[in-house]
């Protein structure tokens, strides 16, 4: 019998409340009323907060604040911590006004992570090149690879909208940006956005009322990070030895094999889409290819996302993962899988998270 450490414990934690708005669009009077709820009945509730883009990217992280595109898996595993230790209920919430509270060259100064003589553009290019010599894929090799995703990106954003009638990108989005990559490729973020997760224990979510039905179950949640990010980290990033460490845990805890249950219709899957690479480097993280050449194969018969992916569904700075995660409670009660799983890549990629949810009884 396999035994865990308490952190690495299996989680009886359960989402029971998530919502979000995207350019004032979407409603939070259920989750919030439910947070209310649970004050009402005694309940102490927890705050996570994802940070905004305006916060210091290079400053230490406060006590249970996060900050990247890791942040999210990386407060649900907080969250899961706390629950554990007696804590009755967390919330983790994330809010991001893009397109109204920043200026324009103020956004993108504030983007520029690495500095203004070493855009993200050609970070991630730079990551690109390192990935693909790796795995012994030239850069045309890599632009069909990209332009596979993308469509595949296309057919889950028109799923998600129940509509065939998705108009195809402006031209100057499928024009290069780089050497190896569109604008349609690399995640576009100007929107407003505000989410909420609601988590608290079995005994907690009895007291609210919550029918099994309305209950999901984080099975589990893992995080890595190496020492540090950006050009000079590029090689270590690329092996991405750190995204199969934190797979392998989050599936060793749960006890899932994620990619067969994946690979049968009984899982769902929202991988980090903020740039191609990072989605390959999932696919062979989790043993669901073996070669980038699978591919293409692989993306024509699985969908990669349930929002449409950051390209589409578009990526509100450090919450895109939050965004995933609200999305895939409502799809797991919603449908008939088993399973979701959803993936953070913090920075250029030095931080990287996996979440497992389970639809209560999975």
């Amino acid at each position: 019998m396999t035994t865990h450490s308490p952190e690495q414990a299996p989680s009886h934690a359960l989402i029971v409340g998530a919502a979000k708005t995207i350019d004032q669009q979407g409603c939070m009077a259920d989750c919030l009323a439910r947070e209310q709820r649970l004050q009402q009945l005694g309940f102490d509730l927890h705050p996570l907060v994802i940070e905004p883009l305006s916060a210091d990217w290079h400053a230490p992280e406060a006590p249970d604040h996060f900050r990247s595109g890791c942040a999210p898996i990386e407060a649900l595993r907080r969250a899961t911590e706390l629950l554990a230790s007696g804590t009755a209920a967390v919330v983790i919430s994330g809010e991001d006004n893009l397109r109204s509270d920043y200026r324009r060259d103020e956004r993108l100064r504030r983007m520029a992570v690495y500095g203004a003589d070493y855009p993200l553009t050609e970070a991630y290019t730079d990551l690109a090149r390192h990935f693909i010599d790796r795995h012994g894929v030239d850069a045309e090799g890599f632009r069909q690879l990209s332009a596979a995703l993308f469509e595949n990106h296309q057919r889950s954003y028109r799923n998600t909208l129940a509509d065939d009638t998705l108009a195809p990108p402006a031209e100057r989005w499928l024009r290069p940006v780089t050497e190896l990559f569109r604008g349609v490729d690399c995640a576009n973020p100007l929107i407003d956005f505000s989410g909420r997760l609601l988590l608290c224990t079995p005994s907690v979510a009895d007291a609210l009322e919550i029918p099994a039905s309305q209950r999901v179950r984080i099975a589990g949640v893992a995080a890595r990070r190496l020492p540090g990010d950006g050009a000079a980290y590029i090689e270590q990033i690329a092996t991405y030895t750190h995204l199969r460490a934190a797979y392998t845990e989050c599936c060793d805890v749960a006890a899932v094999d994620f990619a067969a249950q994946f690979r049968r219709g009984n899982a769902l899957l929202e991988a980090y889409t903020c740039y191609p690479v990072v989605p390959m480097a999932f696919l062979l993280a989790s043993g669901l290819v073996d070669l980038l050449e699978e591919i293409p194969d692989f993306v024509a018969r699985h969908s990669l996302t349930v929002t449409g992916g950051m390209n589409l569904a578009r990526a509100p700075w450090n919450n895109p993962a939050l965004n995933a995660l609200i999305s895939m409670h409502h799809r797991l009660l919603q449908g008939p899988e088993q399973y979701g799983m959803v993936q953070g890549n913090g920075g250029l990629g030095y931080r990287q998270g996996v979440a497992l949810l389970a639809r209560q009884g999975g």
